[in-house]
Formats: C-alpha cells, structure tokens, sequence
C-alpha cells in the first residue's frame, strides 16, 4: 500500500489536471504529500493551451518559475478537435520543454498518458510527420483525410506517434543517461468527461467495448486506477523502469493483440 508520505518532497508537473485521469493524478499526489503544479486550460495553477505552439511555450514558461521539479506527468489530451497537435505536439512539447527542470532532481521522473486506441493501425504518412516534428504537414495530411485514422481517427495516430517518440527516446542519454525515467501508460476507457460521448449512446458504448473488452475490471474503468500506476512510474520507488508502454487497460490490449508479441 502507498506511503501517505511518499511524496512528501516532491514536486510534480500535472497536465490536464482539472478532469478525468489527470484530476485523479494530482488528487493522490497532494494526498502523498507532492507539490503539484497542475497545467490546463482553467482551474489550474498554470493555465495554458497545449494545441498551439505559444502555448506550450507559456506552459514551459510558467512552470519554470517555480524552479526545480521531480516529475512531469503530460497526461492532458482527448478531445473532439487538435487531435495530433494536443495528444502528440502538446505531450511531447510539454516532455522536452521540462526536461532540463528534472535534471536538478535526485530521482526525475516522467510519464506519459496513451490509450488503447494506439494500438488501431495509423496512417504512416501522418506517423512520420509527427515523428520528425513536421506539425503543419501532420496536421495537413489528416484535414485531407480524416478517415485515416479509421475507427480512432486522428487521437489514435497521436498516441501511437507518442508510444514510438518514448519507445525511441527513452533509453538515450538525454532521458536514461541523465537518470530520468520516462514511461507511457496506456489507458483503456475510463469513466472521465472526455469519454463522455461514448456513454451518451447505447450504441456506441456497445461498439466501444466489443471492440475493447476489458475483462478485469469492467467497462468503463475508473480514472483513480490508472492513476495509481502513474504515480507508482513517478515515484522514486521506480528505479529499473523505463521505455515502457504499459496498458492499465483492463486486458483490451492483451485481447486484442493476445501473443503476437511474442511469437
């Protein structure tokens, strides 16, 4: 069981701290006794728009007055409209831009929030855009074709994009080398106000879980419980764990994709 204390010391950087599994995140990490600097739109100590590249660099910014941090969890993202600039951009802007805050920590720790939906194939075209940080030709090619995300549309491509940029960054020296882990945790669907519109229609939320059951557990999950394993990654009791993309899912991934991995 966790140490109402285990924080005690710490400061961490929340995005999307207002709702959902980010509210969740900053909500344990004030009960373990973590400064929390929570980052979104309204209702936070830093309010910033991580859709657009001002702000990002305003969240950058911001956060730096505070001086030195022990953890960024990029956890904000969702939504109906600046899907790869928000999910994949804002993340990775947000990751890169703290990064030298976390370096004047004794235990840095970062994480990164995905989704089941990264697991949907992706238009390559769109992948590598985001990979090389070409935004506006990302951008572009998904408003020419918004099908090319088929079911998960342009939020699975972000977060498959961000599974690939933290699978390929992780272990260099810059995250690794400098004693910081950086981890993915997937999520599967959970109960928060972005999630909302699957619940609104029988029909949807139907489909939704045919094609993600999550076994253990049950459907919809709640925010609270992915919340507990991010807070586990950004703790200093991980000291081996980095690179990872792991599924607080349910089982949908292990359904979904049962051995594959392994053959």
């Amino acid at each position: 069981m966790a140490s109402q204390g285990e924080f005690a010391g710490r400061t961490c950087v929340v995005t999307g701290s207002a709702s959902g599994i980010g509210a969740a995140t900053a909500a344990l990490l004030r009960e373990r006794g973590a400064k929390v600097i929570g980052c979104d739109l309204d209702n936070a100590e830093v309010r910033a728009d991580l859709s657009t590249p001002s702000g990002r660099q305003s969240l950058v910014d911001q956060v730096s007055e505070y001086g030195p941090i022990d953890a960024v969890l990029a956890i904000a993202g969702g939504g109906k409209t600046g899907l790869l600039e928000t999910n994949y951009f804002g993340a990775v802007a947000t990751l890169n831009g703290l990064r030298p805050l976390l370096t004047q920590s004794p235990a840095p720790r970062a994480v990164a929030v995905s989704s089941t939906s990264s697991l949907a194939p992706a238009d390559e075209r769109i992948m590598q855009a985001c990979l090389a940080g070409d935004e506006a030709t990302a951008v572009a090619y998904l408003a020419a074709d918004p099908a090319a995300g088929g079911a998960t549309g342009g939020y699975g491509i972000a977060k498959r994009a961000l599974n690939r940029w933290v699978r390929t960054v992780a272990p260099t020296a810059e995250w690794a080398g400098a004693g910081i882990a950086l981890n993915v945790v997937a999520s599967g669907v959970v109960d928060t106000p972005a999630a909302a519109w699957i619940f609104a229609d029988d029909e949807v939320r139907r489909a939704v879980e045919t094609a993600a059951p999550q076994p253990f557990g049950g459907f919809p999950g709640r925010p609270e419980w992915v919340a507990e394993l991010i807070c586990w990654l950004a703790g200093e009791g991980n000291r081996f764990v980095t690179g990872q993309i792991i599924f607080a899912d349910g089982g949908s991934e292990a359904v979904v994709l049962g051995d594959h991995h392994w053959r």
